[in-house]
């Protein structure tokens, strides 16, 4: 199979950007990714998105950008898996330069959470789990996911201050990427003091939801500019999963196997162990998340994925490196382009330009987006090219 690259890559500054549009910030990203690309012109355009039908009263996102961006003609459409809507873009893409029907893809990842405020939001968020049996009962993804760390807890002999470690590590590593919502560092003391959000959730321990738009553009090896200028990255794998969409559907709601099978097959795809991995960007939605995906990955035993964050084996230097670039916890949760963002960063990284938080000698990351809790799981190998 010939090499699908990433060529061009663009990103906007996570955060409330009450005054810029959801076209707007779509067109940024877009104009950076196309410029950093070389002036390669896509064919397609495949848009990751969660809620801007509810949101933003915009749905037919595909034809908006396509017309603000002056790229009317093109194919364009949106693909929503809630929160791994951009890495199942970003997967449709691949699979369409892959399947040799397109030449260049420009995926984008867009969300603005700042077009409603307070409940409109929580009810919007909701629409991603079950709304017969969940939603309708007042759950919330923070409340669903508390209710998964407590049950973790209480299961596995987790102190209180148990998953610290995955909050300090996405801040100390947000410092330094400028486009993350907080670029401050924590101390164990500032996590253990935090405001109680839905117990034993604190502040800390949940992503903030941010605007943001991340995109790409994706070819093959050899239809690359001739002056080209940047180190090649390549998706080396890329593989989805499924799951119920009730939690309580589940045999074991403390194991996501969507996140293990997608991750499994785009290893083998690759035709690699997971000793091999240099970095791992989870979808630290929430601190429990980012714990169940180590487990079911296979960097940490059941029950035992918190004790990475704990014993900093997830930080720059730690034994599987994460959240590299500041994770969803720091950079900011962009719903539908969370996905993106990991891409974006993963492709930063293997370039070897991440700076103060480069990986020395990475050659692999593997890049996770979740839906709701693990109803589906995206999984791409990114992989920097001799």
């Amino acid at each position: 199979m010939t090499d699908v690259v990433i060529a061009g890559i663009g990103q906007t500054e996570v955060g409330e950007h009450w005054e810029i549009s959801l076209r707007d910030l779509a067109l940024d990203a877009i104009q950076d990714a196309l410029k950093d690309s070389g002036g390669l012109k896509p064919q397609a355009l495949f848009v990751g998105n969660m809620l801007a039908p509810n949101l933003s009263n915009q749905a037919h996102l595909g034809a908006l950008i396509t017309d603000y961006a002056g790229l009317t003609g093109i194919e364009a459409i949106t693909v929503e898996a809630a929160g791994a809507s951009g890495g199942a873009a970003l997967r449709q893409g691949y699979l369409a330069i892959a399947s040799g029907m397109v030449d260049v893809a420009l995926i984008v990842g867009i969300e603005k959470f700042t077009d409603k405020i307070g409940a409109d939001v929580d009810e919007a968020l909701a629409t991603a789990s079950d709304s017969d049996f969940e939603a309708v009962q007042g759950m919330t993804p923070a409340s669903q996911a508390a209710l998964l760390m407590k049950r973790y807890m209480h299961e596995n002999d987790v102190p209180a201050n148990g998953f610290a470690g995955f909050a300090l590590t996405a801040h100390a590593n947000g410092v330094a990427n400028k486009y993350a919502m907080f670029r401050k560092a924590i101390k164990p003391e500032t996590y253990a003091k935090a405001e109680m959000v839905s117990d034993p959730l604190n502040m800390f321990d949940i992503a903030p939801n941010a605007d943001g738009a991340a995109a790409l553009l994706l070819t093959r090896r050899d239809l690359l500019p001739r002056d080209y200028k940047h180190p090649l990255v390549k998706i080396a794998g890329s593989a989805a999963s499924s799951d119920t969409l009730a939690l309580h559907d589940r045999k074991d709601m403390l194991y996501f196997d969507t996140a293990q099978i997608s991750a499994g097959k785009a290893m083998k795809q690759v035709g690699i162990v997971l000793d091999q991995i240099n970095f791992f960007e989870y979808h630290d939605a929430f601190s429990i998340y980012a714990a169940l995906q180590l487990e079911a990955v296979g960097f940490a035993i059941k029950g035992k994925g918190w004790k990475l964050a704990a014993d900093n084996a997830i930080g720059l230097k730690g034994k599987i490196p994460c959240a590299t670039m500041g994770g969803m916890k720091a950079r900011g949760f962009a719903g539908g382009a969370a996905g993106v963002y990991q891409a974006v960063e993963a492709a930063i990284q293997l370039r070897g330009s991440a700076g103060a938080n480069q990986i020395a000698g990475a050659k692999f990351g593997l890049i996770q987006s979740l839906g709701g809790p693990a109803s589906t799981a995206v999984s791409h190998i990114i992989q920097a090219l001799d």
